[in-house]
């Protein structure tokens, strides 16, 4: 009996309701009768239940009422004819799937399931061409499996063993990578002498898919056994890894001896060797080891990759401790031997961020370099942002407009375009002419594509596809419709539509965090839409304000912003109430169980458990107090509040000593941890983003709330964190 494909689909009858009220409501009419969808529905169910009779005829009839969804009910009612043998008929319902003017979600199954009938019929020929059709894009790796099968029941075992490789090396965590396993053995034994040997190449990549998913044990095992079997490069390779994977799997002393027992000959083997040695080095502190190395791989293998990696590790080593003398020459080299290389980018803004800080004469030169070479730069907007404030504090108020308004249209929800827009509402920023010179130097840059707003208006392909989720949606086939609108914001060309649909189509079905999370999946780039691009609803779907009574009232008892309240929980736990960190933080605002009882104690509540954190009303009563606490403690600095929030106060109150900030954002830049200088970012710009989503209107703001530094009242004494130093606190969602 063939595999089964399907899935169980759920069936909500009284959904036949629904579709009626949606068609009322949709800018997308709905051309059929809400019964056709009910018709659809029942016939899945019936296949699903083997019923085949009431199947067949169900879809038939769906199929001529519902002819906006004939490949759903073409590839089940092909489902329900190749169960009964009746291949034939299969086929043509399957052809039609592959012929269909709208891409249908279901074309990558059809073709599986088009190959199955093909190798029940003993025409093994015909799975293999539409196998190997690279218009019907098969799923991987049940496409490489199948095509393995029909090339093996075809003759061709040599090609068979290949096609087996394939799923084996590069799928190995599959289920069919067991299949594949086998079948290699058998078919080794049968071939003997005319088994095609598999790749050195696709052999390193099994074991670098475990090191990818953090099977460190796992992947050296791999390695070891490659290192007895292979030879020349790729065995040098193997045994470079071996050392790799101790160093991941935290077994640095064993690395370092590992990696220093042998030399390869292999130059690139060799470079990634001393690499990975400069690694050991720095985390046992063999600051010198670390340098002599440096200086091999300089004087070896200047501009390989590997040295530009190993320069990278060494800057981080020091700029943790903000050893500037060590760390700019390492990231200088990096920025000026790599210059072409994107990963570059990193060590080029090091040192002009530095630069910046220490108003050293060559900041300006250095901020806008990064964006004539890195114009795709993820810290394109703090260049802009400190070439403008350069300016200012010069008297150049027109170049300084000008790399405002550049900021402000190319990164307009970003929090350096906040830091922006209030410097430009300034009369003597606003009211002067451009520079010339600064926008001839911008329009010389290539400039990323920004994504437009694709109009929210539907174009013929959209608003196919929304009705044909509609109506999946209203005979209860919430699972398909959610699939259908997702291929949609994949395959149509209006992705933030797609995702806008999705959300509205999904209201009531899933909770707000997982809405937010996948919209915020589907329409990505939406950070840079200008506000007045997308619907209001757009914005609020992105930006939700679940328990708002909870957070104002709690915001208010601690003399907190609201909007930052909600930006914060938004980066912290995108709204889930039950939401768990990697570093066991709970709830809304991710408390950390011990933190928590420390607070508990502090405010006074009795009964406390880690439990309770999962309770909205208990997150936010204790998130608010110790956010509030710590805005005290850092004298209402809100950025260092922040960073305090993410990495411990212990950390932040050494990172302000390190120089003489001029304004909170020198502070953010210099920020060591890349987790902790997003998350400040991303706090600060979704409370932005929230003001002008939920309160547009600046003029009834106080003056410190807009910008964004609550005023500092008395309150409680500050609350101490529970964290050991030199501990993250936790990983927050990525923006």
């Amino acid at each position: 009996m063939p595999l089964y494909l399907g899935k169980t689909i759920r069936v909500r009858w009284f959904s036949l309701l629904l579709s009626g009220f949606l068609a009322l409501l949709s800018p997308v009419p709905l051309r059929a009768e809400p019964s056709a969808a009910s018709l659809l529905a029942e016939g899945i169910r019936a296949a699903q239940q083997q019923r085949w009779a009431v199947a067949a005829r169900q879809l038939r009839a769906a199929q001529a009422r519902l002819p906006q969804l004939a490949d759903y009910a073409g590839y089940w009612l092909a489902w329900t004819e190749f169960q009964q043998n009746d291949y034939d008929a299969a086929l043509r319902e399957l052809e039609a799937i592959s012929k269909t003017p709208l891409a249908s979600p279901l074309a990558p199954k059809a073709t599986l399931l088009a190959a199955r009938i093909h190798l029940e019929r003993k025409d093994p020929r015909a799975a293999i061409r539409i196998l190997q059709d690279p218009a019907r894009q098969a799923p991987q790796p049940e496409g490489e499996a199948l095509l393995a099968t029909a090339l093996e029941a075809a003759g061709d075992l040599p090609a068979a063993a290949a096609a087996w490789q394939r799923v084996y090396y590069g799928f190995p965590a599959s289920p069919e990578a067991s299949a594949a396993e086998k079948a290699l053995a058998r078919l080794q034994q049968q071939l003997g002498e005319r088994y095609p040997p598999p790749m050195p190449q696709q052999m390193l990549e099994r074991a670098e898919y475990w090191m990818r998913a953090r099977q460190y044990r796992r992947a050296r095992t791999e390695f070891e056994a490659l290192a007895r079997q292979l030879g020349g490069r790729e065995r040098e390779l193997a045994r470079v890894r071996v050392g790799a994977a101790l160093l991941r799997d935290y077994e640095t002393a064993a690395a370092w001896d590992h990696l220093r027992s042998f030399e390869a000959a292999d130059p690139e083997a060799d470079a990634e060797r001393l690499y990975y040695l400069v690694e050991c080095a720095r985390r046992l502190n063999r600051d010198a080891d670390m340098s002599a190395l440096l200086e091999r791989l300089a004087r070896l293998y200047p501009r390989s990759p590997w040295r530009m990696r190993a320069l990278i590790s060494a800057g981080n080593r020091y700029l943790l401790e903000n050893q500037a003398e060590q760390y700019l020459p390492l990231f200088r080299a990096c920025a000026e031997t790599f210059a072409g290389n994107p990963e570059s980018r990193y060590c080029h803004w090091k040192v002009a961020v530095r630069f910046y800080v220490e108003r050293r004469a060559e900041a300006e030169r250095w901020l806008r370099e990064h964006l004539a070479r890195y114009p795709a730069s993820e810290h394109a907007p703090a260049a802009l942002y400190f070439l403008g404030r350069l300016a200012e504090t010069q008297g150049r108020t027109d170049q300084a407009r000008t790399w405002y308004e550049a900021l402000l249209e190319r990164f307009p929800n970003y929090y350096y375009a906040g830091l922006a827009r209030l410097r430009f509402e300034r009369p003597e920023i606003a009211q002067v002419p451009r520079s010339a010179e600064i926008a001839t130097f911008l329009g010389g840059i290539g400039w990323p594509e920004r994504p437009a707003g694709d109009g929210f208006r539907p174009g013929e392909t959209m608003r196919l596809r929304v009705t044909r989720a509609r109506l999946l949606k209203a005979g209860g086939l919430t699972d398909l419709a959610d699939e259908e609108l997702k291929f949609g914001a994949r395959t149509d060309g209006q992705p933030f539509l797609a995702a806008l649909e999705w959300a509205e189509l999904m209201k009531g079905t899933l909770p707000v965090h997982q809405v937010l999370h996948t919209v915020k999946e589907l329409a990505a780039g939406h950070l840079n839409l200008r506000l007045e691009e997308a619907p209001k609803r757009f914005w609020q779907i992105l930006f939700p304000l679940p328990h708002r009574q909870l957070i104002e009232s709690y915001a208010r008892r601690h003399k907190l912003d609201p909007f930052l309240v909600a930006g914060l929980i938004r980066q912290e736990s995108e709204f889930n109430p039950g939401a768990v960190s990697p570093a066991r933080a709970y709830g809304l605002m991710q408390i950390l169980p011990s933190q928590g009882r420390i607070l508990a104690r502090q405010l006074g509540l009795r009964r406390y458990g880690t439990r309770l954190l999962f309770q909205p009303a208990v997150s936010l009563r204790l998130g608010t107090y110790f956010l509030r606490s710590l805005l005290d403690k850092f004298d209402g600095r809100l950025e260092a509040a922040l960073a305090a929030y993410n990495a411990g106060p212990n950390r932040v109150e050494q990172w302000l000593t390190w120089a003489s900030f001029q304004e909170p954002a020198e502070f953010v830049e210099s920020i060591p941890f890349t987790e902790t200088r997003t998350y400040v970012q991303a706090v600060l710009r979704n409370a932005e983003l929230y003001r002008r989503i939920y309160a547009p209107a600046p003029a009834a703001k106080p003056k410190a709330e807009r910008a964004g530094r609550p005023s500092r009242p008395a309150v409680p004494e500050a609350a101490e964190s529970g964290k050991k130093a030199g501990t993250p606190r936790r990983l927050s969602p990525k923006r």
